[in-house]
């Protein structure tokens, strides 16, 4: 409860934060796409400068991610090698299992018997 309460109260400082800045970086710029031409370029965008920010932070976020993603590859890989022994292992437990029980169940009525003859005897 208290983390839910500490990320809402960061998320509502970070989007006062960013309102800040879109509204005070609001005036246009002209990104040119075209380095041997710069003053009659080819291609050119013009956006609010607090775009290009938005567009920056949102690529960043999402290289990030991927690094991440990629650079966590190994734990996943050994995650799901120790999931698939686990499997085996459970497997393998339940066959060994239902094995001893047939066995038991094998093994019962014959001293049964036993007891019942050695009872018998006893009784004479």
């Amino acid at each position: 409860m208290i983390g839910r309460i500490l990320g809402l109260l960061f998320g509502f400082v970070a989007a006062v934060f960013l309102v800040t800045l879109a509204v005070a970086n609001r005036h246009t710029v002209q990104l040119v796409l075209d380095p041997f031409n710069p003053l009659d370029p080819i291609l050119a965008v013009e956006l609010p400068f607090y775009a290009y920010l938005f567009a920056m932070l949102i690529v960043g976020v999402i290289l990030g991610g991927i690094a991440t993603w990629f650079s966590q590859s190994r734990w996943r890989r050994l995650a799901r090698a120790r999931g698939q022994d686990a499997a085996r292992w459970r497997a393998e437990a339940e066959r060994l299992t239902r094995e001893r029980d047939v066995l038991v169940a094998q093994h019962k009525p014959a001293s049964q018997s036993y007891e019942k003859r050695h009872l018998a005897l006893a009784s004479h």
